[in-house]
């Protein structure tokens, strides 16, 4: 199918996902690795607090605030 055709078919609103390979989608930069890092408990329980009162786990959590930072300190991904 050439460019215009799938543009088309959009622009119409026809669904258009079927039409790509999903089973080889990449996301560049945001591949998961495992860290393992020690922190003291008193920081352990803060992230639970934290966790509890929004409902999500602390491994969100954790890494949301690393987000937030990076983004405040114009780190770049």
């Amino acid at each position: 199918m050439k460019a215009e055709e799938l543009d088309k078919k959009f622009d119409d609103g026809e669904d258009v996902l079927d039409l790509f390979d999903l089973s080889t989608l990449k996301r560049p930069a945001l591949e998961t690795q495992a860290v393992s890092i020690n922190l003291p408990q008193w920081m352990i329980a803060a992230f639970d607090r934290e966790s509890v009162r929004l409902d999500v786990d602390r491994q969100s959590i954790i890494k949301f605030w690393l987000a937030e930072r990076l983004e405040k300190d114009s780190v770049k991904f």
